[in-house]
């Protein structure tokens, strides 16, 4: 099952809560720093620490008359702090906070999603080499086209997730950037060794150059970062819910006791949660034309971009753990019926060998134009025929028969030909 800490552990990021918690890390960062080059002594930001708290009701009431968020927090840790509140937010504006810390809540965010990605990539690993030797039919257009492993196929997933978290852990790295460059990000009003200070407390490192904002390039990249993600996670399970067709049945979402499929079909299964991850990526996709939106600022600021990312770093963020955990469970609980994806390879006597049979007649001495017209006529006839028999019509073409023994035909027939670089495949993973 979804592990539910994760998810809990997620939406705990995104409350109001640690929104304004990450603003008063922010705030009391920079009176650190402030303290470190001397302008605030050790009394001072130690009394702001020992008061500075917030509360969720009054930034509320406070709100309501002032109209402005971010001022209602500050008013209400001022409340708390009393006289030295006059040193809190000293030479700052709302953005150098806002930016700052939903630096921070991405980063608590990224925590979890690149443990989800990092187990992911074990599960694949594991899987892929559980089915290293599991013979099925690879397809194109959807049809039929020649032998190959379920192994290979995850082979394929396990490097796309690879890459993937190699494109996460450089987004996430941009993503670690904070700013405390004052109302245009020219630091009128503070020292840029203020802002340095500040983001190593943080962890994270200053912008090289910010106006009032910074920059939604870094917002875009990663937001697009989690949808790609997001899309070759729906890759997977769109080649799942095929092969869970009935016509197919090669796997099988796990079905559990008493589990149903159909409130009117009691023989249904129905790869639901494949079909839910289709779903959620379309999503998580949608959210990435949004950051693509909100690079698009006037002048050195303006607030479009703010109501726009309350909800798509939040959403998308809590869709990535929960896509990847679900897709995590589905994969670890998969049916995988691997005499089914035999029989499915050798459907209409072999017509996957059409290739084999083509090059071994041009080795004979046949043009390639000659060998394709014996061999096709042989598949179509063959093809979409519940009696039909490639192999059989091979053995009684007379023309055929001029150039290979029966012997010699059923030796191209060696299924294990297709497979003779599995291996190759595997040591280059690092497999072995």
């Amino acid at each position: 099952m979804i592990e539910r800490y994760t998810r809990e552990e997620m939406n705990k990021i995104w409350s109001l809560e640690n929104k304004f918690q990450t603003y008063l890390e922010v705030e009391l960062a920079v009176c650190d720093a402030y303290k470190q080059i001397g302008t605030l002594s050790d009394n001072i930001v130690n009394d702001i620490k020992v008061k500075a708290k917030f509360n969720i009701s009054r930034i509320d009431e406070i709100e309501a008359e002032v109209k402005h968020d971010f001022i209602a927090f500050l008013t209400c840790v001022n409340e708390n702090v009393g006289e030295n509140s006059r040193f809190i937010h000293m030479g700052l504006t709302s953005s150098d906070v806002i930016d700052t810390a939903l630096a921070l809540q991405v980063k608590q965010a990224n925590e979890i999603i690149e443990k989800d990605i990092k187990n992911l990539i074990d599960l694949l690993s594991k899987k892929a080499v559980q089915y290293k030797n599991t013979v099925c039919i690879g397809r194109s257009h959807g049809i039929h086209a020649e032998p190959m492993t379920f192994g290979v196929k995850l082979c394929n997933w396990l490097e796309i997730m690879k890459r993937n978290l190699k494109r996460f852990e450089f987004a996430k790295e941009e993503m670690a950037t904070g700013q405390i460059s004052g109302p245009i990000g020219t630091y009128s009003n503070i020292s840029p060794e203020i802002e340095k200070i500040t983001c190593e407390l943080l962890g994270l490192k200053p912008a090289t150059v910010s106006t009032q904002v910074i920059q939604r390039d870094l917002h875009a990249n990663y937001i697009q970062t989690l949808s790609l993600i997001a899309t070759t996670i729906e890759q997977f399970a769109v080649e799942l819910r095929h092969l869970q067709r009935s016509e197919v049945l090669e796997v099988e979402e796990g079905f559990s006791k008493g589990q149903k499929g159909s409130s009117a079909m009691p023989h249904k299964k129905n790869p639901i949660s494949a079909e839910n991850l289709s779903g959620l990526a379309r999503i998580v996709r949608s959210n990435s034309i949004v950051a693509l939106e909100n690079v698009v600022l006037w002048h050195e600021r303006d607030i479009s971009h703010s109501s726009a990312e309350r909800i798509i770093f939040p959403d998308t963020t809590i869709l990535i753990d929960y896509m990847l955990n679900r897709f995590i469970n589905l994969l670890d609980n998969l049916v995988v019926h691997e005499d089914r994806m035999k029989e499915n390879s050798t459907l209409f006597g072999g017509c996957v060998f059409s290739q084999k049979v083509l090059l071994a007649l041009t080795n004979k001495g046949l043009s390639r134009e000659d060998a394709y017209k014996i061999v096709q006529k042989n598949a179509l006839s063959a093809w979409g025929k519940p009696d039909g028999n490639f192999k059989h019509n091979l053995l009684n073409d007379e023309e055929v028969k001029k150039y290979f023994s029966n012997a010699e035909l059923e030796d191209i027939f060696n299924i294990d030909d297709y497979l003779k670089n599995i291996d190759f495949i595997y040591k280059r993973l690092g497999l072995y």
